[in-house]
């Protein structure tokens, strides 16, 4: 790479809007990434924060809680199953109107049944086991709800004080607030709740015999990590950001191509003086390509940095942003390699000169 490297030093003006271009595509990119990242976990971490493995929805629902509704004859098959816990989940989306004339609340509601798993922490069991009341996360205590505070639910009748409040978490883009689960069935249907509920939630045993039992009970077993694709939104908005980054590493890789084949056309005669002196086509294009190389490398790691420091200025603020260093690290590669491949097209272009352009004379 001397030659590259002695162009790197004596050119570096002309190489200087590439590489500004390439550091904005990853600087940009790392905060879509940061985006990204921040809304999947403004949609699902009260579900990932959840201590189960997996859930059992009815069939057809597409993992959406709204979607499914289950009766207790669906534990069955999995209760039976050695070192397997299953527990009824409630889960829907209300609107919890101050008492008081405050501010009102929308909210994921989960109901959980108090000696569960679901519920790890002994206060927030007790408070459950006793008279009727919410649980909520604790980032809605931080927004002025105080324990005490009396709501009433989803346009029903059902009107429950704050009892206390849990970790942060949201799905689907709205704090969890946790009840009974007799309590969330009332919510939810009424005095005909019959039993009712949305998921089964699982943890322990083997896949084998869960798909068995999933199987038998006529339901659709899901790991934690599939049934994020049922919250509201999440494949929407994952798929929004990824198509927009694609984009940008494909306009990444057509503006190195483009610099590349301009600079090429430049060198014309230094590449023609090179294979007069003994230069190959091979030595010439991995010189060309590791210039190119460098060059973006330096670049991208330049604008994933600044795209991590706008990431963490904002993470702040409510925008929903999250700093990930694997997708850091991903952007950066990727920027890498399209950078790399779009230097490619203009390889054709060098093996075509000939040694007599050095001289002036046309082949």
């Amino acid at each position: 790479m001397f030659v590259g490297l002695r162009d790197l030093r004596r050119g570096f003006r002309r190489f200087v809007l590439l590489g500004v271009v390439v550091a904005l595509v990853g600087l940009l990119s790392t905060v879509l990434s940061g985006l990204a990242t921040g809304l999947v976990t403004d949609g699902i971490s009260g579900l990932r924060t959840l201590p189960l493995e997996r859930l059992a929805f009815q069939p057809g629902s597409d993992a959406t809680f709204s979607r499914s509704t289950l009766r207790d004859e669906a534990l069955v098959p999995f209760a039976d199953i050695d070192g397997v816990e299953a527990t009824p989940l409630g889960a829907s989306f209300v609107n919890a109107a101050s008492s008081a004339g405050g501010p009102s609340l929308d909210l994921a509601l989960f109901g959980v049944e108090a000696d569960s798993f679901l519920v790890t922490r002994d206060d927030a069991r007790a408070a459950l086991a006793g008279p009727p009341g919410l649980v909520l996360a604790s980032e809605l205590e931080d927004e002025g709800v105080e324990v005490g505070d009396r709501y009433t639910l989803g346009g029903s009748e059902v009107e429950l004080p704050v009892l206390g409040f849990t970790y942060a978490g949201t799905y689907g883009h709205a704090p969890i607030g946790f009840v009974a689960l007799d309590t969330w069935q009332r919510i939810q249907f009424g005095a005909g709740a019959d039993g009712r509920f949305s998921a089964v939630a699982l943890r322990g045993g083997d896949g084998a015999a869960l798909d068995g039992a999933a199987e038998s009970a006529g339901v659709d077993l899901r790991t934690k990590s599939r049934a994020y694709a049922g919250s509201p939104g999440y494949s929407a908005e994952t798929m929004t950001v990824s198509l927009i980054r694609t984009f940008l590493l494909v306009i990444s890789a057509l503006v190195v191509g483009a610099f590349f084949t301009v600079l090429t056309v430049q060198r014309t005669r230094q590449i023609g003086l090179l294979k007069a002196m003994g230069a190959t086509n091979g030595y010439i294009a991995r010189d060309s390509v590791g210039q190119m190389a460098l060059l973006v490398a330096v670049a991208s790691g330049v604008g994933v940095a600044g795209g991590a420091l706008v990431v963490a200025l904002l993470s702040g603020g409510d925008a929903p942003v999250e700093l990930d260093l694997r997708a850091m690290a991903t952007v950066a590669v990727s920027l890498v390699v399209a950078g790399v491949l779009g230097s490619l097209a203009a390889l054709r272009r060098i093996t075509q000169v000939e040694p007599a352009i050095a001289l002036g004379v046309e082949p």
